[in-house]
């Protein structure tokens, strides 16, 4: 009611009296077509008017602008556009803190149907899943279990449980993971990004997603020291940036209690940015390939520079079968790590910078700037006297075969004044590693104190 009055009121400010009554006529056309997702209100969720209600939207390539209402009921309707024969993608929404709509649904369903020709269900149980975040967690189970009677009634009309790829947002991964058990791992795929942390780290592995959930679990994290899981609870996990702070986010953390106000977005942030890191890479036009290591301190070392363990071929986001994944039998909880950037497409290229130098009287920082065109990468890397050899991950916006120049500067130290540095090399290469790749090497360089050394690079992509 509220926005038909706001509509009707822009009509009668803006167009002539008479043209009020087409403009109310065609907002309700519209309304009458197309489902809309719910919200609630604090008000209505402490008179525990609307918890119970479970609403399904069904989006596909003939309605992509428009979802319909989805029910046990609609594959006898003759004007639903679900089609049996296509695989179907399950969007499940998490935690909503103030009763709002999910407002990035439709972006992520859209992605997905610009890739594949699928059904896309969305599920809204916004009115289970807000306010009291404790009752929440209670409720995610209720919650999957009617997904299940759904999917259920879907596999008696010719769907089979292959075919059905669940996507999990936060707690909405639990929720997912919840199915897959009730399916005993039957179902095809499973989506989780960064999947809730609270209340679940530390839950069995009935009450959360693992790797028995489905054919193929997989796990996005970004925000494991806050709203997210910390653990691997896939086949994969890959860590964007470690998993936990995210390029471009704000780095100070408030209390839970400001989630209330406009900041909330602001808090979110990293939480949020594995479900639009998942968007973009659907349809972007770079890979996001994650690298096997035991942890992100070894991989930020240069300790993990290739995907061996996985026959050469490194994991990706996206759709591709099981990730890329052509291993049998599947890993399990096999951490990846890669670095992103801070905005879509967040495409990085991982370099590996290997610096030798001859040995130091004194500590001493060292910056290193790989420059492009367009583009300049800096990484300050600290000398101590009883370490030679130094290795580092950068990430930059282009590939190591369009960087055009090397540089190093001897930064000192800011207590004495800093002697020369002899390098005996410093070489750049890309990360994987292939074996027939040479890295790019430059060796015998002293760097004075306040004069720069600059290198530049001639070559070409491709040769």
């Amino acid at each position: 009611m509220l926005r038909e009055h706001r509509i009707l009121l822009l009509c009668v400010l803006t167009v002539h009296i008479t043209s009020v009554v087409e403009c109310a006529d065609v907002d309700a056309e519209v309304e009458d077509e197309c489902a809309d997702l719910n919200y609630t209100t604090l008000l209505r969720y402490q008179q525990q008017q609307d918890t119970q209600k479970i609403q399904y939207l069904l989006l596909t390539r003939r309605n992509v602008d428009c979802a319909q209402t989805f029910d046990q009921e609609s594959l006898n309707q003759e004007n639903s556009f679900f089609n049996t024969s296509l695989p179907t993608k399950v969007i499940i929404h998490g935690y909503r803190a103030i009763g709002s709509k999910p407002s990035w649904v439709k972006d992520l369903a859209q992605a997905l149907l610009r890739v594949e020709d699928v059904n896309v269900l969305v599920v809204d149980w916004v009115f289970r899943a807000s306010f009291a975040y404790n009752l929440v967690v209670q409720n995610h189970k209720e919650a999957a279990l009617q997904i299940s009677v759904l999917i259920n009634q879907l596999q008696k009309h010719g769907c089979k449980l292959e075919s059905f790829h669940l996507i999990g947002v936060s707690l909405g991964a639990h929720v997912a993971g919840f199915v897959g058990t009730l399916f005993e791992g039957k179902i095809g795929r499973i989506t989780g990004l960064d999947p809730a942390g609270p209340m679940f780290k530390s839950a069995d592995l009935f009450d959360r997603l693992d790797p028995s959930d489905a054919q193929f679990v997989e796990a996005i994290h970004t925000d494991a020291d806050y709203f997210g899981i910390s653990i691997p609870v896939g086949h994969v996990d890959f860590f964007l940036n470690g998993g936990k702070d995210q390029t471009g986010c704000a780095r100070s953390r408030l209390a839970s209690i400001f989630m209330y106000f406009p900041v909330y977005k602001y808090v979110i942030c990293d939480h949020m940015r594995a479900l639009y890191v998942y968007i973009s890479a659907l349809t972007g036009d770079c890979q996001l390939k994650g690298i096997p290591c035991s942890n992100y301190e070894d991989f930020l070392n240069g300790q993990c520079v290739d995907c061996d363990a996985f026959n050469g071929i490194c994991p990706t986001i996206g759709l591709s079968k099981n990730s890329g994944v052509t291993l049998s039998p599947l890993p399990t909880e096999q951490k990846l790590f890669l670095l992103t950037s801070s905005s879509s497409p967040f495409c990085a290229h991982h370099i590996l910078l290997h610096l030798e130098v001859s040995p130091l009287d004194k500590s001493a920082e060292v910056e290193v700037t790989l420059t492009t065109e367009n583009n300049r990468t800096e990484q300050r890397l600290r000398l101590q006297t009883s370490t030679t050899t130094y290795k580092t991950v950068l990430a930059h916006p282009v590939p190591l075969c369009q960087i055009r120049t090397i540089g190093l500067t001897n930064t000192g130290n800011r207590f004495y004044r800093q002697a020369d540095i002899h390098i005996k090399s410093v070489c750049v290469s890309d990360i994987p590693q292939l074996r027939k790749e040479e890295p790019l090497c430059v060796n015998n360089i002293n760097v004075s104190r306040g004069t720069p050394w600059s290198h530049d690079f001639v070559q070409l992509c491709g040769f």
